[in-house]
């Protein structure tokens, strides 16, 4: 990697979505850049627990073609790539939507370069306070290639 900048970022639960049940796109490629060990992931345990809720929904399942057992051996694979965020402090509320609190959280007490979110409106002003941007995918993948 040499002097490469890593960055740091948390994927809102709508992207982890979108790259687990997608066979391509924005999404899935931040997932495989963590893989990849491109970027850093970071998460926290109330985040992780958020991930699995969403991820193990009947819907979710359908529309990946996965089982509840399937998510829960790729969710713990996953979550040996990520750093782990201890949330030392509470910030709430701080998004529009007091459900993305968690993913704020988790980026202000990781100190991350950037969110990835589909749901930017709501997420920026909070972040915005902490100076880290909220990006959508594709934009975040593009930032990762300047």
């Amino acid at each position: 990697m040499g002097d490469v900048m890593v960055l740091r970022m948390v994927l809102d639960t709508d992207v982890v979505v979108a790259g687990f049940a997608g066979g391509s796109g924005a999404s899935r490629r931040l997932l495989m850049a963590a893989l990849d060990e491109e970027i850093r992931l970071l998460l926290s345990t109330p985040l992780s627990i958020e991930y699995e809720a969403v991820l193990t929904r009947p819907a979710v399942l359908a529309m990946a073609g996965v089982s509840a057992e399937e998510v829960a051996v790729a969710l713990d694979e996953f979550v040996t790539l990520c750093v782990p965020v201890a949330l030392d402090y509470r910030w709430r509320p701080q998004a529009r939507d007091p459900n993305d609190d968690l993913v704020l959280e988790t980026a202000i007490n990781g100190g991350a370069d950037v969110v990835a979110s589909f749901n930017v409106a709501d997420m920026r002003a909070g972040a915005r306070r902490f100076g880290i941007p909220v990006e959508r995918p594709g934009a975040v993948v593009r930032r990762m290639k300047g």
